[in-house]
């Protein structure tokens, strides 16, 4: 005997739920329901959003990086010259390494100190600590009665200069500069303080990176 074939049964609606009812395949989504999943939906931004986490934290990174150096919280710390009182060892424009805590200054180091005369920092030669006498003999330095032999310095230019002698107090430096015709140092601020000391300066980083001559280069 034939039968009918089977149809689909139909879904009663239930006024309580609002579901309308219909067929089991083609049931209406009740109002307010999110709809189902697509295929690959969402899957295509994840990519993007952990790359632009990167460059966020990246960004964030070196900014505090740059921050933490320039204000002397680091080890080394980059700093801009733009004075010419240490030509031709460091020129206008230089940006130079300093580096901080690294034990006693010694003659013929170049640091960086606190300017003695107002905000800001300062790139000499220390070419005299504590209990040393320092003196400058037509143009020549001498430190405790023995000239400094220095080649980066041109003694033309400091024909007939005479300073001194001073003794360097204890816990002090006394600072030249390497361009000595006119400039500023301890010949006319007198010895510093070690604790205005920043750091020493070992090395140049723009626009000719490498360390700086030795001051005994040439002798």
């Amino acid at each position: 005997m034939r039968t009918a074939p089977r149809t689909a049964v139909a879904v009663p609606g239930d006024p309580r739920t609002r579901d309308r009812g219909g067929s089991p395949r083609h049931r209406a989504p009740r109002a307010g329901a999110a709809p189902g999943p697509t295929a690959g939906a969402g899957s295509g931004g994840r990519p993007w959003r952990r790359l632009r986490g990167a460059v966020l934290w990246l960004a964030a990174g070196t900014a505090l990086l740059l921050v933490s150096a320039t204000s002397g919280l680091l080890p080394l710390q980059p700093m801009h010259v733009d004075a010419d009182s240490m030509t031709p060892t460091v020129s206008p424009g230089d940006l130079l390494l300093v580096r901080h805590g690294q034990g006693p200054v010694q003659r013929g180091d170049v640091v960086a100190v606190t300017d003695p005369s107002g905000d800001g920092l300062l790139v000499k030669r220390a070419v005299g600590v504590g209990g040393d006498e320092v003196a400058i003999e037509d143009g020549v330095l001498v430190v405790d009665g023995t000239a400094v032999c220095e080649p980066a310095i041109d003694p033309a230019r400091l024909d007939g200069v005479w300073f001194g002698p001073v003794t360097v107090p204890d816990g002090h430096l006394f600072l030249l500069s390497d361009n000595r015709d006119g400039s500023v140092d301890s010949r006319a601020f007198g010895p510093v303080s070690a604790s205005t000391l920043v750091g020493t300066v070992p090395a140049r980083l723009w626009p000719v990176p490498g360390s700086l001559p030795s001051p005994s280069a040439g002798c």
